[in-house]
Order: C-alpha cells, then sequence, then structure tokens
C-alpha cells in the first residue's frame, strides 16, 4: 500500500523530507519568538513583545502553509516535536540579533530546498516556494530595520525605551 501512496504522491521522498524539515523550523520560530515576547515582557519592553508575539503568529501561519502543502500534495505531513527553545537572553539587543540569526537561517533553508525542486525539476513545488521566499526578503528586511535601531538611537540613557517604541512601526513596502 505504502508503494501505492507514494505513486500519488506528487512530490518526491526528498522533497517531503526537506518541507516536513522546514515545517519543525517554522515550528521552532515560532517558539522562539513566543520566547523573545516573553522576555520583553517580562522585562519591560511591551512594544517589542508585542512584535515578537506578531513574528510567532506569523511563523504558526508559515508552519501550517506547508503542513497543508505536503497533505495536499499526497504526503505525509509530519506535526513536530519543538524543543531546545532559548528563553534567556543577556541584552535587549540580544534578542534581535537573534532574530535576525533566526531569519537568515529560515531564508537559506528555503533556498536549499528551492534549489532542491530546480533539481528535480519540481516546479509546482517551487512556484509555491516563491511565497515564502518573498515572505523571508520581509522579515530578514524588517529583523535588520529592528537591529540597526540599537544603532541610530543607542540604548544609552532612554534608548531603550525609544527602540522599544519604534520596533512596531517597521514596515517593509516593495516599491
Amino acid at each position: 500500500m505504502k508503494d501505492l501512496m507514494r505513486i500519488k504522491c506528487l512530490i518526491s521522498q526528498d522533497i517531503e523530507t526537506l518541507l516536513n524539515q522546514q515545517i519543525k523550523k517554522e515550528a521552532h520560530s515560532s517558539s522562539l519568538y513566543l520566547s523573545m515576547s516573553s522576555w520583553c515582557d517580562q522585562n519591560g519592553f511591551d512594544y517589542s513583545a508585542d512584535y515578537f508575539l506578531k513574528q510567532s503568529e506569523e511563523e504558526r501561519v508559515h508552519q501550517l502553509k506547508l503542513f497543508k502543502y505536503v497533505l495536499d500534495m499526497g504526503g505525509n505531513a509530519i506535526s513536530p516535536e519543538v524543543s531546545g527553545i532559548k528563553t534567556e537572553f543577556a541584552s535587549f539587543r540580544e534578542v534581535f540579533e537573534d532574530a535576525l540569526e533566526a531569519e537568515i537561517a529560515i531564508t537559506q533553508s528555503f533556498k536549499n530546498i528551492a534549489a532542491r525542486c530546480h533539481k528535480e525539476q519540481d516546479f509546482v513545488t517551487m512556484e509555491f516556494l516563491n511565497w515564502f521566499l518573498k515572505e523571508q526578503r520581509e522579515e530578514e528586511y524588517k529583523a535588520r530595520r529592528a537591529l540597526e535601531l540599537f544603532e541610530v538611537i543607542g540604548e544609552e540613557g532612554t534608548g531603550r525605551w525609544e527602540i522599544d517604541k519604534h520596533v512596531n512601526k517597521i514596515s517593509y513596502s516593495e516599491e
């Protein structure tokens, strides 16, 4: 029966595996952003706590999009176990440095899946991934801009408070 089901699947086993790994990475990102939100809230950075809560929700949406795609293509989507989430940060700035590093890693992961799709000529999955690649452009931009606030505003005096106020105002436009 398993071989018959594989014939009905519209993605290869390798692509399915990569997509399931990405589902886990998105779940991890969502949990990491929740942790960042909690840390910011505990340390009085209310706007940043809200910003990271929204980021967590976005990552959860990404996870579910991937999950549904694997199912729609006849594959076996795996609900991931998430562990090893960082909960302590040395500084307010470190939270944003970690966020940028996480977004860069997610972008690279999507690029690796896209490369595999090109190799296999899986144009359907490649078209599906284009949305995520475009989304990552926005995510990395926002993470970089948030981190740049530390340089532009500075952390001394009321600097962290000002940074916290400005984080939610960062937006991305393709124009």
